[in-house]
């Protein structure tokens, strides 16, 4: 009779495959980036990537890692695989359309003489 045993790190589901390549049986955790919103501002900044394998973990690392000396006062944590962005060499076509639309500058409208601010 031979039974059986399976090790289980921090962060570890049994049954749910985690990141992407390596060997088989080799798991490795999901890639998560950092944000973090400090005390002077009202946005929250991207400071950087780590890998976790859980959202608690992330934010437990992000803590750890990026605050050490309480910069911060709120933390976010998005998985990598979530964020979607438009490609940097197709910048030019990409905006391209917004320079049709003359309307949106300031320079389309007549201001009044004695308007200072604007």
């Amino acid at each position: 009779m031979s039974f059986a045993s399976r090790r289980f790190f921090y962060g570890d589901i049994p049954g749910e495959a985690l990141g992407s390549g390596g060997q088989s049986g080799d798991k490795e955790w999901p890639l998560w980036e950092v944000f973090i919103r400090s005390r002077q501002g009202l946005d929250h900044k991207h400071v950087g990537s780590l890998h976790a394998a859980d959202a608690q973990m992330a934010v437990e690392n992000a803590r750890d890692v990026y605050t050490r000396r309480q910069e911060g006062i709120s933390i976010w944590v998005v998985e990598s695989k979530y964020i979607h962005a438009s490609n940097p060499d197709d910048a030019g076509s990409f905006y391209e359309p917004a320079n049709d639309k003359v309307y949106r500058h300031p320079t389309f409208y007549d201001l009044p003489e004695g308007l200072e601010h604007m």
